[in-house]
């Protein structure tokens, strides 16, 4: 009787362990069309031949969590390169993972950070964001520091270490970063940029996108600020599908006035998993 209770709680502990290892593991995974790498259908890469075609042509976003770490996976439609020496295994892109923890219609932030010239929608209001940048993240954390409204700068997570391989970037945090709770029932929203060593005064870390192309500069857009300075982002179910194409078309969409400021700003909305 002893030998068969002894066995019986070993079975029981297994199967909890089991249970909480489960639990503990959980994974999401979003894809993207091929080729939107365009912003709103216009946009034009910069001229320099650092700025390979597909740098900024985002494919997809894998969220792992394991015991209680999480990591980003982010992979574009490029082998990456690091001809600015970074260090990193990347050099030219700058992502923004942002996410809806709550689910809860204008809990969190609508606006976005410094830089990016989108809003989001009141039901999609992130409550995190995650940024994966090539800079070394105490560059990252000042830039935050003085350019993030600071209300919003508990609310986002800098990776202490950012890592590029093959077509992949990639960074682990702790889930107590975002807040904790279960990462399958979160919104997401990944907006893909450009590393800037020399951003302006407010932009966070950010390449600018103008009318015209240059060297380092984006084209197709406006010289004033009212364009989105995003490249590609998730749209529609983020399953990779040719109809996500228009609909990251028609959320970027933007009106200027005259004068370079704002007369409609994109808005933006999350993803969920399925």
């Amino acid at each position: 009787m002893k030998d068969q209770r002894s066995f019986t709680l070993l079975v029981a502990g297994l199967v909890a362990l089991l249970v909480v290892g489960a639990a503990a593991a959980q994974e999401v995974t979003f894809k993207d069309p091929i080729g939107d790498d365009d912003g709103p259908g216009t946009y034009i890469y910069p001229t320099d031949s650092a700025y390979l075609r597909g740098s900024f042509d985002l494919t997809g976003l894998e969220v792992k969590q394991k015991g209680n770490k999480v990591t980003f996976e982010v992979g574009v439609n490029s082998v990456l390169q690091d001809p600015w020496r970074m260090g990193v295994g990347f050099a030219v892109q700058m992502v923004f993972v942002f996410i809806d923890t709550d689910g809860q219609a204008g809990s969190g932030s609508t606006a976005s950070l410094p830089g990016l010239n989108v809003d989001f929608a009141p039901e999609a209001a992130w409550e995190r964001v995650v940024i994966l940048s090539p800079q070394p993240s105490a560059r990252v954390r000042d830039e935050v520091s003085q350019k993030v409204a600071e209300d919003l700068r508990a609310s986002v997570v800098v990776p202490n270490r950012t890592r590029g391989a093959g077509r992949t970037i990639s960074a682990t945090v702790p889930l107590d970063d975002l807040g904790g709770g279960d990462l399958t029932t979160w919104g997401y929203q990944v907006l893909v940029q450009s590393n800037e060593g020399f951003p302006a005064a407010t932009d966070l870390l950010t390449r600018k996108v103008n009318e015209y192309e240059g060297q380092h500069r984006f084209g197709g857009g406006n010289d004033g600020d009212c364009d989105p300075h995003v490249m590609d982002l998730l749209a529609g179910d983020a399953q990779g599908e040719a109809s996500e194409v228009e609909a990251q078309h028609q959320m970027l969409a933007y009106e200027c006035n005259p004068d370079g400021t704002a007369a409609k700003r994109a808005v933006l909305t999350m993803v969920h998993h399925k």
